[in-house]
């Protein structure tokens, strides 16, 4: 029997109880958790706004060490570090044939899996396949990846998902070009990330946009060169510190309709917005059409920063030990299991950036 926090229903409140976990099977992985990141989207799946099955184990930012391995299993063994990847491809679907791994048709089948049960026999299923919210976890062989050389395992696991996401965001979907003046909405964990990975690519001017004024240190430190609270102006504001013309590239990390439209208004003609936050079926972005026209800018989703983890984890290493990327810089709040629901509160109330939970 393990700790773990449980999501019974959408909408309910989560439960820190004892959860009892098999043993791994052909093919499978069971890993002790060091640590675990709160993300955005384990908020939205409390809330309906990503809908997976229920009840479950939340959590998918995570590293921990291997206890043990199923049959099959060769490239981890126990007593080895892993950082837990949640949307694992399958190689085969046809966004794997293009190339488009973080599209997978399969990554997020596992959810659906038996994957604990309660003292009272209730089955739970594993919320973004790897149900890192628990002292130990059981995971498909592919949802694990070796922590690069000479990471802690703590800052391992901001690598899972925030420094991923935040990274491909500026890398592989917006493609930031070393000279250009990049803004970025929200201020969070990723955010934060988003900011760092700005820095990392040259950009010259970096606005950081946030609801609350007391994240301006934090995004300063990631690399912001300004900072501004989000108004009814914003957008000519941003336009102001970039040359008259807007930013090259906005990348929004929110999820509002009202942030990605001031996002796309922020950037100068030609501009690229890129949107990171995962909004609900109620958020309508409109756009007329002689505005598509003229203005000729560019608007994308993100999935998880496009990214392949195999890829670019040791990317993302090479950063950390050359000291260009701070993955503990990104952590605002360490906590226990018992702590999740008020990280939660501080991400709603807009306070932050990233809450770890450290086991």
């Amino acid at each position: 029997m393990v700790r773990a926090a449980v999501l019974p229903a959408v909408g309910a409140p989560l439960e820190i109880t004892d959860i009892e976990l098999p043993e791994p099977g052909p093919g499978q992985v069971r890993v002790r958790l060091a640590a675990a990141g709160v993300c955005h989207s384990d908020l939205s799946l409390t809330d309906g706004t990503m809908r997976l099955p229920v009840p479950a184990v939340l959590g998918h930012e995570g590293a921990g060490t291997v206890l043990s391995v199923g049959e099959g299993v060769t490239h981890v063994a126990p007593g080895d570090g892993v950082v837990l990847n949640w949307a694992p491809s399958c190689g085969r679907c046809h966004h794997c044939g293009l190339g488009e791994v973080w599209l997978c048709a399969s990554a997020l089948t596992g959810a659906g899996a038996i994957h604990a049960r309660t003292a009272d026999g209730t089955r739970l299923h594993p919320g973004l396949n790897v149900a890192a919210f628990a002292e130990e976890t059981v995971v498909a062989a592919n949802c694990v990846l070796p922590v690069p050389d000479s990471i802690p395992l703590t800052d391992a696991a901001l690598l899972g998902c925030a420094v991923l996401t935040g990274y491909g965001a500026v890398h592989h979907s917006a493609r930031v070009r070393s000279g250009e003046s990049v803004v970025v909405f929200g201020v969070g964990g990723v955010g934060l990330a988003v900011l760092q990975s700005a820095r990392i690519a040259g950009a010259s001017t970096i606005v950081a946009v946030d609801v609350s004024p007391e994240k301006e240190e934090l995004a300063r430190a990631a690399g912001a060169t300004d900072y501004l609270v989000s108004c009814a102006t914003t957008a000519k504001d941003v336009r102001k510190l970039t040359g008259g013309h807007g930013a090259d590239v906005a990348v929004e990390c929110v999820g509002r309709a009202v942030t990605i439209r001031t996002a796309w208004e922020s950037t100068r003609r030609g501009g690229r917005t890129t949107v990171v936050g995962i909004g609900g079926k109620d958020q309508h972005v409109t756009f007329n059409a002689l505005e598509l026209f003229h203005w000729g800018r560019t608007l994308s989703g993100c999935v998880y920063g496009n990214c392949d983890p195999v890829r670019d984890l040791p990317v993302l290493a090479g950063h950390v030990r050359a000291g260009r990327l701070d993955l503990g810089s990104l952590v605002t709040e360490r906590i226990a299991l018992e702590g999740i629901p008020a990280a939660f509160d501080t991400m709603l109330a807009g306070r932050g950036g990233r809450a770890l939970i450290v086991f």
